[in-house]
């Protein structure tokens, strides 16, 4: 189940102890307390969808923080908590996160079907195509549901996934 990417509006409690954590071993542990947690109202699951999504949202490459602001905060932003090469754990504090979901908000289908066509690269995954676009457009949804509702709570956001 590996490579499968959660969004997790979270307290300002949660994101104190994230920001806190003294290494990877001190950060997976929040992390984990806030998987346990698992509350659906403050989280989107993206499964795979994580990595195209990045791609259209920026320039079409799977770097930290790299497009413009603030649609290079979305996924993989350039504030990078994890340090080893076996998780990805992006933090958007709520400040960054209420521009987010600004940008995300009027975001049309058609818009994102031109990103995915013009700036995803072909050969990112064995997936690449309509279906993989319109399973990408469709996990979307969720994500920016989720950024709404943190920018509405003044929560900050981390997406977490597994390598």
């Amino acid at each position: 189940m590996a490579c499968r990417g959660v969004f997790f509006a979270i307290s300002d409690e949660q994101a104190a102890a994230l920001l806190a954590a003294n290494g990877d071993d001190s950060l997976m542990a929040v992390i984990a307390a806030i998987e346990e947690d698992w509350d659906e109202d403050n989280l989107s699951e993206c499964d795979k969808s994580w990595d195209a999504l990045h791609r259209a949202l920026t320039d079409g490459r799977l770097e930290y923080g790299n497009g413009e602001y603030p649609f290079s905060h979305c996924v993989l932003g350039p504030r990078q908590l994890h340090e080893g090469d076996d998780y990805i754990v992006s933090y958007v504090s709520p400040d960054q996160v209420r521009d987010v979901a600004a940008a995300l908000q009027p975001l049309t289908e058609e818009w994102f079907q031109e990103r995915y066509r013009s700036i995803v690269p072909k050969d990112y995954a064995p997936e690449y195509g309509v279906e993989d676009q319109q399973y990408t457009w469709d996990w979307f949804q969720g994500v920016r549901e989720l950024y709404t509702k943190a920018a509405e709570r003044g929560r900050s956001v981390v997406f977490t996934v597994d390598q």
